[in-house]
């Protein structure tokens, strides 16, 4: 298994700004407000060739002011549990405060590897700050500026040298292997974070009913049932006039940056609300970026009435025409319905998203059909297609050649795409076709 090093302290001391300096990209949400980050988030991170996951948690407190603080800390607690490795960080600008005991007296209890990693030392006046913090009675200890980067190339050096002969990052375990990313995308209290819990049979996310409580894009790696793969928690889509913090906005925009990094995308409608004009808007996002998309009609055990499933697919498909190839299925987190079989439907799509035809397959299927079943003239001319070829970029794209084509109607460009999906079956799949002259 790939080795896990862990963030932990209390609120503010930068453990998701060294998070973000360690991955190389901002991933988690950083802000002066205390609280932001509250599940684990996690990363990877490759140092002189060796690979490992970085995990980032929310800032542990032992007062409890919202709802919210107790499940951040029961996630410092998974967090602990699970790491090979953990970097607790304090910031030397104040004094040693009472919580910063009493984490290390927490982590002096575990029979695990700890690293003191004093941040924000670009910031200190007074170095003697520093010599405090050796009371806290950590043998490992590191000053660093997570900000600019000052002494992360040797904190690294030190971890990748414990790592030095590391199992494969999951993501590269065999040559080339691809392992599909889903994204689980929606408004919020959908049920998002429920369904990765349930999948994954632990509180691996916090879930609650208050807006806007899953904040950074949460990567978890899933293998059960054959299945291999790696799930994206995301914050719940909002409309723009509906965001009133900060927080939301880069939440949401790291929602949107999900989808566009990953090969499907599970869209969760409440079954209760039905499909609303957010759930259309999110829908193109998906169809816009060309990613796989499969509708989970989520909660659907409050559906009493199994006629009423007939009548919301219908009126969905509806809504979201003239895209209406797209799996749709009744789930429920609580009495696990659909959850597994939508999983395994998202999986063939990933990897049909990578399928090209050959030439040759695609004007042998295609030609007949368009021969039997040409455009009507137009002006008294006729419209002609004698060649096709699929293009070569990551979703699928077609080029179809003609004597005409900026007379060709949308009309029949939707029949092409109709009889596409039915012989190469693209269900769930957003594909484009382009006219050229021949």
């Amino acid at each position: 298994m790939t080795k896990l090093v862990s963030i932990v302290g209390r609120p503010n001391v930068g453990k998701s700004t060294l998070f973000n300096r360690l991955i190389g990209y901002k991933k988690s949400i950083v802000n002066s407000k205390s609280g932001v980050t509250r599940d684990r988030n996690y990363g990877f991170c490759n140092w002189n060739g060796i690979d490992f996951c970085l995990i980032d948690t929310g800032g542990y407190t032992n007062k409890f002011n919202n709802i919210f603080d107790k499940k951040i800390c029961e996630q410092f607690f998974f967090a602990l549990e699970e790491s090979d490795l953990i970097l607790f960080l304090v910031d030397p600008s104040n004094k040693i405060l009472e919580i910063d005991y009493e984490i290390s007296k927490i982590l002096h209890k575990l029979k695990k590897t700890i690293y003191l990693v004093i941040n924000k030392i670009d910031l200190l006046k007074k170095k003697e700050n520093i010599s405090e913090f050796f009371k806290l009675g950590f043998s490992k200890k590191y000053c660093i500026s997570s900000i600019n980067g000052a002494g992360t190339g040797e904190l690294l050096d030190s971890i990748v040298e414990i790592f030095k002969n590391p199992e494969t990052d999951f993501k590269n375990k065999k040559t080339n292997q691809f392992i599909p990313k889903l994204a689980i995308v929606g408004r919020p209290n959908v049920g998002k974070s429920t369904l990765i819990n349930t999948l994954l049979n632990k509180n691996q996310n916090i879930v609650s009913n208050i807006y806007g409580t899953t904040r950074d894009s949460l990567e978890v790696f899933y293998k059960k049932f054959g299945i291999e793969c790696i799930l994206v928690d995301t914050a719940g889509i909002r409309k723009k006039n509906k965001i009133k913090e900060n927080i939301e906005f880069y939440s949401v925009m790291r929602a949107i940056k999900s989808i566009k990094n990953s090969d499907v995308c599970l869209l969760l409608i409440d079954s209760i609300s039905g499909m609303e004009s957010q759930d259309l808007n999110i829908f193109k996002i998906i169809e816009n970026n060309n990613k796989g998309i499969i509708l989970l009609i989520n909660k659907c055990d409050l559906i009493k009435n199994k006629f009423l499933e007939k009548i919301f697919k219908k009126k969905i498909k509806k809504i979201i025409a003239p895209f209406k190839d797209v799996p749709i299925f009744f789930t429920s987190s609580y009495k696990k319905k659909n959850l597994i079989k939508s999983l395994k439907t998202a999986i063939k799509i990933a990897f049909k998203l990578k399928l090209k035809i050959k030439t040759s397959l695609l004007n042998k299927i295609m030609l007949p059909i368009i021969n039997k079943s040409p455009h009507p003239l137009i002006n008294g001319k006729p419209i002609t297609i004698k060649y096709c070829s699929q293009l070569p970029t990551y979703n699928p794209q077609f080029i179809f050649f003609s004597n005409y084509p900026n007379l060709i109607k949308k009309s029949y460009k939707r029949f092409i795409e109709k009889k596409l999906r039915e012989k190469f079956n693209f269900t769930g799949i957003p594909i484009k076709i382009l006219f050229r002259l021949k």
